[in-house]
């Protein structure tokens, strides 16, 4: 089965680029216990994945953690999506 994408779409595609989030996250059993944490820093992904999620904005984060970028906040979110492509998900119990 083919999948058309509109060519709407398409163009908006072709402006996406997502970011390569190997060279901002490192996961080391020294640093944070082996959770992924932004190279340089002892901040863990989680924590900025977190605090997105609890509604603070990127420059909110930024002005909190003044050691991260832009670009840091981009590549957390990206590995996260690509943790949850990967990962078997199990609903928790309501």
């Amino acid at each position: 089965m083919d999948v058309i994408i509109p060519q709407k779409v398409q163009k908006q595609m072709k402006h996406m680029n997502r970011i390569h989030w190997q060279d901002h996250i490192v996961i080391d059993a020294n640093i944070h216990h082996g959770d992924p944490c932004i190279k340089g820093t002892r901040i863990p992904v989680a924590i900025i994945i977190g605090s997105l999620a609890d509604g603070m904005t990127p420059s909110e984060i930024l002005a909190a953690y003044p050691q991260l970028t832009e670009r840091d906040i981009q590549a957390s979110l990206a590995y996260a999506a690509d943790v949850l492509r990967q990962e078997i998900l199990v609903p928790f119990a309501a």
